[in-house]
């Protein structure tokens, strides 16, 4: 296909229910208004972290992930393929110029969603989804290494031939983090709903909170500064949407494949700010 020009609105980062060459992915939308996700992609911490910002536009070739089901999957038809910046979206205006491109279809029912991502002529698994209450931002402890057995696997997928080598495997360059963080909240059903985010931008908030602090209570100063950010400048100080996404194993094994991959935040007005916590 010829070169495809997409917005950057989602950075992955990485996780064991995905298969080897799905690790690190960007995800955004084409000049259609159509969801995209890239992978595999070039991967190094320091690329990865200052060459794909988000809200960029860049141009790529690409073509469909005919190993994915999931139609909204490309890759770079070479693991090399250049990366074009063209431009960038700023925040002017309360985001104007991203809600227009963002907030085109948004899902209000997770059921509605679901059955969408089931139905073989859609298999959606890339949504934005607004919450209708913000209830909580829920953190868990979990473990704080990656499972060995799994990545023994993925290496034997990587081995196989079947993906794209990686330059540098995001697994021994990317720490796991010890916390599993979750927005709860209700859909326009008024169902409770508990989802993970797994995006890099909470994962890197996360791990600069914690370099600041000393003693044995820096995790927990760290998770405090996460939870306010995400509770009180996110829920409560902007009108919050959710990115929601799907990997390629969840997506054919669970009822509920969906996990909250990034967030969009626009700032709103004081008379109207939407913030519904508690």
């Amino acid at each position: 296909m010829p070169v495809t020009k997409v917005l950057i609105t989602v950075k992955s980062y990485p996780t064991l229910s995905s298969h080897y060459d799905e690790q690190l992915s960007i995800a955004g939308f084409r000049e259609d208004g159509s969801f995209i996700r890239i992978y595999p992609i070039p991967f190094s911490k320091k690329t990865y972290e200052t060459q794909y910002q988000l809200y960029d536009w860049v141009e790529l070739d690409l073509t469909r992930n005919t190993r994915d089901f999931r139609l909204e999957s490309f890759r770079p038809v070479t693991i090399d393929a250049p990366i074009k910046k063209t431009g960038h979206v700023g925040t002017d205006d309360h985001w104007s110029e991203r809600k227009t491109i963002v907030l085109k279809n948004v899902y209000r029912s997770l059921a509605t969603l679901i059955i969408e991502a089931k139905h073989e002529a859609f298999y959606t698994s890339l949504a934005v989804f607004k919450p209708a209450r913000i209830l909580d931002f829920v953190v868990e402890e979990t473990e704080r290494e990656w499972n060995s057995d799994r990545l023994e696997k993925l290496q034997e997928e990587k081995n196989s031939g079947r993906v794209f080598e990686q330059p540098e495997d995001p697994f021994t360059v990317l720490k796991k983090l010890p916390y599993k963080f979750s927005f709860r909240f209700t859909d326009d059903k008024n169902e409770t709903i508990t989802l993970p985010v797994e995006d890099w931008e909470l994962a890197s908030l996360y791990w600069k909170c914690l370099k600041k602090y000393n003693g044995p209570d820096k995790e927990l100063k760290a998770i405090n500064e996460v939870r306010k950010k995400y509770l009180q400048e996110y829920a409560k100080n902007s009108d919050l949407h959710f990115f929601l996404g799907t990997t390629q194993n969840i997506h054919a094994a669970s009822k509920q494949p969906f996990t909250i991959v990034g967030l969009f935040q626009p700032a709103t007005p004081p008379a109207v700010v939407q913030g519904s916590l508690f």
